[in-house]
């Protein structure tokens, strides 16, 4: 299991003299894995650790304030991921107005050479960092011969003739072409969450399900599909799910409600990852209780046999 760093005032805690890599790393897609390979590959070679070093909120999350890109992978997720691909240490700085003043130089010469004591740092062709992004490659590596760590990059993976990106996974999700959404992440698209407690509105309507809050403000996937979810059983289970705010009862909170069939067990408190399988329709407005309970059955059917043709 990966270790997690919170904060640079918990930065003793990160191994030194690790293989460091750099990012915002979101969605952890095919191109951040194989930055994440060649980080593990190299300190293996070097007989050291390796350290990834990421922000929350994400740099231009921060900057924007509002209206910002849809997350696709929240803080927990991304951290699960990265961990799966067998990082040995994660260090989450806040990306706060301290850090955003802080120069590309001071950024190389205080963490990475003096408190991390870095060994090597590789990071993607198109990075940039410090205070007006004027960091890049080129910086970084003149920095570190002056500071003692050598500096290598990796190409972007292009599929397609495109580079492969956290905004280009985010149009495939948009446009609901998960095919091409698992050529980009190289696994289905998932959320993670806890199911909890909701006013069980959907019992009554002859569909219990279990809910899950989202913790993003805008989320990369809305609307009616047909799920699987991982984590209760052996097995993924197949369901309906709807991602929004619920316009027919007037909810407010972005949702994540998923409806599994031929299924009653009790499992609030459980963590679980939902799969987005295939798009049935967007969420929208009902006139009545009854019209919504109507689509509500026709969404189910539709996703049972999407299952059944799978």
């Amino acid at each position: 299991m990966s270790n997690v760093i919170r904060g640079l005032c918990n930065i003793a805690r990160a191994p030194k003299g690790a293989v460091v890599t750099i990012g915002n790393f979101d969605g952890v897609h095919i191109g951040h894995q194989a930055l994440l390979q060649k980080t593990i590959e190299k300190a293996h070679e070097l007989q050291t650790k390796s350290l990834v070093i990421t922000f929350e909120p994400q740099p231009f999350e921060f900057f924007a304030r509002e209206n910002t890109a849809p997350r696709l992978t929240r803080w927990r997720e991304k951290f699960c991921l990265l961990a799966d691909f067998g990082v040995d240490a994660v260090l989450v700085i806040r990306f706060n107005e301290q850090i955003a003043a802080m120069t590309a130089d001071q950024f190389v010469h205080h963490i990475l050479h003096e408190v991390l004591q870095a060994k090597h740092v590789i990071v993607g062709d198109d990075f940039h960092f410090g205070r007006g992004r004027v960091g890049n490659f080129d910086f970084l590596k003149k920095a570190g011969e002056s500071a003692g760590f050598s500096v290598d990059t990796i190409p972007s993976v292009i599929l397609d003739d495109e580079r492969v990106s956290s905004t280009r996974v985010r149009k495939a999700l948009a446009l609901a072409d998960h095919d091409d959404v698992l050529r980009l992440l190289g696994r289905p698209y998932t959320m993670k969450g806890r199911v909890v407690h909701g006013d069980k509105r959907g019992r009554t309507m002859g569909f219990p399900t279990a809910n899950i809050y989202l913790h993003r403000t805008v989320t990369p996937v809305q609307g009616v599909y047909a799920v699987r979810m991982h984590g209760v059983n052996a097995t993924s289970l197949p369901g309906v799910a709807n991602v929004g705010i619920r316009p027919t009862i007037n909810g407010t909170r972005s949702l994540l409600e998923v409806h599994l069939f031929d299924f009653s067990e009790d499992i609030y408190g459980r963590h679980v990852a939902v799969e987005f399988c295939a798009k049935l329709r967007e969420e929208r407005r009902y006139p009545t209780l009854d019209l919504l309970i109507e689509q509500i059955f026709k969404d189910a059917e539709h996703a049972r046999n999407y299952f059944r043709i799978v």
